[in-house]
């Protein structure tokens, strides 16, 4: 199976060649073989595809070779797989996912590159092919077709369109500051905006800003510094230096991460003649730090001189004005027809006092009038006020109330009086007094009728007797008919 057939089946990648253990050489010389013997010997196909394996992986350690790319594929095992080519021939190669991430630009078709590379063969197919470690664009460095690639790709994006640029604000209160502190950007930034703009709260985000991971950490600072509440304005900034050292700020997280920003941003990085992706995103590009922060103190600037314009014109528009009127003023007195003005105005306003006067008499005159008038109707309106009147009738009400209470008493001591003499005399009647005074009731023995007549008794009947306290059960010995007792 070829490393290169299989480039259309996604589902079965090619697999990288893998050097085997080749059949070592004879060190005889061809000439000190017996021809019989040599024609003789018998070679497996995979022998011999492992000796011309070890013959062109020794004989070609590392080569360079220029060409053209085609067929450029990564699969997802993270391997590039293409064809390098030129007017003539062709030849197969593949590199791996860890030399391909140390690339900065992206392969494609197209491109003419020159590669570093060792030639192995694939085994299973007998085909030879290199291994690339390295690739560089030819003619164009590998950084510069990197920024050039990113550099489009971001403008078809539309990131670069000056229709989504911000206006910066006029008058920013707090201005974050994303870049490192062991460089002299951010010294530049803050002694010039300590100078010309005191009152600015300044906010800064430390963050490398050159090798390996410093854009990681740069596209991290800007959305930690946009994300600030109340920030009004961000500034990326780096001093001065190569391409590799500035290339931090051409990193696609960078780009986004400043797309990104929910506030206007400023790109200061390096000089004026060093343009990076980050200028093209940042809604406005200074070309050093010390620039960017003029930027931001000049819109302040422009807003505090427009506002003194404004008042200068404002107070030169006012003194001519005045100046205008006042001449006209003068023009117009100085007419024949406005001789005797003054006198008149005088006349008017003496006819004017004596009015005012006469009005003012004529108000208080007719005040004092209408007081009189509202005395006289409320002392009528008091003799008719139910206030007093209620008084008059709580009055009557409270001597109704006493000789209401009195009656009571009265009543209710005559019924104690006739209520106690009907007590007495039912106590008199009652036949509980009766008893107390040591009478008793006599009854049956079940209690149904009132024994009073002895006749009607026997000896032996069971009596119940009445006392005022309790009943006694007696029992009848013997009775006497006429009362006597004998």
């Amino acid at each position: 199976m070829s490393l290169f057939d299989l480039l259309d089946e996604p589902d079965d990648p090619p697999r990288p060649a893998r050097p085997e253990p080749a059949a070592p050489l004879s060190a005889a010389a061809p000439a000190e073989r017996d021809p019989a013997e040599s024609a003789r010997r018998i070679h497996t196909v995979s022998q011999l595809t492992a000796r011309i394996r070890t013959l062109l992986e020794n004989t070609f350690v590392e080569i360079w070779v220029e060409g053209e790319l085609s067929n450029t594929r990564v699969w997802n095992t993270g391997h590039l797989y293409f064809t390098l080519k030129d007017a003539q021939a062709q030849i197969k190669g593949v590199m791996f996912r860890t030399a391909l991430q140390r690339l900065r630009f992206k392969p494609q078709d197209g491109l003419r590159v020159v590669a570093r590379a060792r030639v192995s063969v694939y085994d299973p197919k007998g085909e030879y092919q290199i291994v690339c470690e390295h690739l560089e664009p030819e003619g164009l460095g590998a950084l510069q077709l990197a920024f050039d690639q990113l550099k489009t790709r971001l403008e078809r994006e539309g990131l670069f369109d000056p229709r989504r640029k911000r206006a910066l604000p006029a008058l920013p209160r707090k201005i974050g500051i994303v870049t490192s502190l062991d460089g002299a950007a951010v010294r530049d930034i803050v002694r010039v905006l300590r100078r010309r703009y005191p009152n600015a709260h300044l906010v800064i985000r430390p963050t490398r800003v050159q090798g390996e991971g410093a854009a990681l950490e740069v596209a991290r600072a800007v959305t930690a510094a946009g994300r600030v509440p109340g920030i009004d304005v961000v500034i990326v900034a780096r001093g001065g230096g190569s391409i590799e050292d500035l290339w931090a700020f051409n990193e696609e997280v960078v780009a986004r991460a400043i797309a990104g920003c929910p506030v206007p941003t400023i790109s200061g990085v390096g000089h004026e003649t060093d343009v990076t992706i980050a200028d093209f995103v940042a809604d406005v590009r200074a070309s050093t730090p010390s620039a960017a922060a003029e930027l931001v103190v000049a819109r302040k600037d422009d807003f505090t001189g427009r506002i003194d314009r404004l008042a200068e014109r404002l107070s030169a528009a006012m003194g001519h004005k005045v100046r205008r009127l006042d001449a006209r003023f003068h023009q117009l007195t100085a007419r024949p027809g406005f001789a005797a003005f003054p006198g008149r105005v005088a006349l008017r306003g003496r006819l004017a006092d004596d009015l005012s006067h006469g009005l003012a008499t004529a108000g208080r005159t007719l005040v004092l009038a209408r007081r009189r008038r509202v005395d006289v109707l409320t002392r009528q309106l008091d003799t008719h006020d139910l206030r007093h009147r209620l008084a008059s009738f709580r009055a009557r009400l409270a001597a109704a109330e006493g000789g209401l209470g009195r009656g009571i008493d009265r009543r209710h001591q005559r019924a104690g009086v006739r209520l106690a003499t009907s007590t007495a005399r039912l106590e008199s009647l009652s036949p509980l007094g009766v008893l107390a005074r040591g009478y008793a009731v006599c009854w049956n023995h079940d209690r149904t009728a009132v024994v009073s007549d002895a006749a009607a008794l026997t000896a032996g009947d069971t009596v119940r007797v009445t006392l005022a306290r309790g009943e006694a059960r007696c029992t009848v010995t013997g009775t006497t008919p006429d009362g006597t007792g004998a």
